[in-house]
């Protein structure tokens, strides 16, 4: 099984985002809704029926015009001479087993918390890669099957624990060293009491299972966030928490977008945290960041923490702190002086430095640059005005 945090599955993306940009010269539409589906700008995957309020559709309507527009891309790849595409085939060979192929896709969409799409995600991958549409379709559905079965046994487990005496001892505490607390001694806001995710609740690409601290079933969008829900479930050190809690706004550049943190908990000690989940190789791209700036924003006003959970436990701070060879980091700072980086450079300083991706996100948010995905552009801030 290959490392899935690295440069090959960006590698993957970005000829993916390529693909798309031609394909939204044609239709523009279509190609919105597979970037917001397949999250290739590096946010989580877009629920269909999230993607049907913004175009005042159904959420039918919004799967119909998804399948549409990834059959139109497969045949514009095709048309164009591009398929197999040769970062797909690499990676999701026609010779491998349908087993071998679900293996790396199902640790794919943990790794990049995209179980909203696996399925849709996982199609397109094998038919990129020269699959055929019957093969790929197959595929797709074992992955698809294998979630939905984890969820149940998961949501089985933990309904039985409505039954059982609370177990002693304690889960994962390492995520409370991690939290950034807010200077000062003020009062916290209240936590709420209600989600304020309510349109896409029932969307069926959605998990569920019941939760014994708080007495009721909860939704999540992925594996990672059930892990992140079943610790603050079992920890001691939490005494309740909200799923969803509020709403954050945060831009990307002219465009204002609306963000549901994942959770905010209140510790036993009477201490609030706010905590969003992001897996560890996508915490320094720049739409993430945007929002976890945001996020902290809204919750040190309310004098609460913030943590950016990975599900590692490095961090965002250990990656932040994270020491990376100076041959790298040098040949990037003089390149940027000259301007944005695209992809064909970094590769280049790849194969020349052995850089990997949690070296160069480490560099990314050691140094404030933006890096922007789909298609990747590597920029400095504006230096200070004197």
């Amino acid at each position: 099984m290959r490392d899935d945090v690295s440069f090959e599955l960006e590698d993957c993306n970005e000829r993916l985002a390529q693909l798309v940009a031609e394909y939204a010269d044609e239709r523009p539409r279509g190609a919105a809704i597979l970037r917001l589906r397949l999250g290739i700008d590096g946010e989580r995957p877009e629920t269909l029926t999230r993607i049907g309020a913004r175009y005042d559709i159904s959420r039918d309507r919004a799967r119909q015009l998804h399948t549409k527009a990834a059959g139109e891309l497969i045949r514009h790849a095709t048309r164009t001479g591009r398929l197999p595409v040769p970062e797909y085939a690499h990676r999701y060979p026609v010779t491998a087993r349908d087993s071998q192929l679900m293996r790396s896709l199902l640790t794919e969409t943990y790794a990049t918390d995209t179980d909203i799409a696996a399925n849709d995600l996982a199609y397109l991958k094998l038919r990129l890669a020269g699959h055929a549409a019957a093969d790929a379709k197959r595929v797709a559905g074992f992955v698809t099957q294998r979630i939905a079965a984890w969820r149940r046994k998961t949501n089985h487990r933990m309904t039985r624990l409505h039954d059982l005496p609370s177990a002693p001892g304690d889960a994962d505490t390492s995520w409370l060293a991690q939290i950034d607390w807010p200077g000062g001694a003020d009062r916290p806001a209240p936590l709420p009491t209600g989600s304020a995710r309510a349109l896409d609740l029932d969307d069926d690409g959605r998990g569920r299972f019941y939760l014994d601290k708080l007495g009721r079933e909860v939704g999540f969008d992925s594996g990672l966030e059930a892990r992140l829900l079943r610790i603050l479930n079992s920890s001691a050190r939490v005494r309740t928490f909200q799923d969803n809690p509020d709403s954050v706004l945060y831009r990307i550049g002219d465009d204002e977008r609306v963000h549901f943190p994942t959770v905010a908990a209140e510790l036993t000690d009477g201490r609030i945290v706010l905590i969003d989940v992001q897996p560890l190789g996508h915490v320094a791209f720049h739409p993430n960041r945007a929002k976890a700036e945001a996020a902290r924003a809204y919750a040190h006003d309310n004098g609460w923490g913030w943590l950016v959970w990975t599900g590692s436990r490095l961090g965002v701070a250990g990656l932040r702190d994270r020491r990376v060879g100076s041959a790298a980091a040098d040949t990037l700072r003089a390149q940027l002086d000259l301007g944005p980086v695209r992809w064909p450079l970094l590769q280049q300083l790849r194969a020349e430095t052995g850089l990997d991706v949690l070296d160069f996100a480490a560099l990314v948010l050691d140094n404030a640059w933006r890096w922007d995905r789909g298609p990747f552009r590597l920029s400095a801030p504006p230096s200070p005005q004197r």
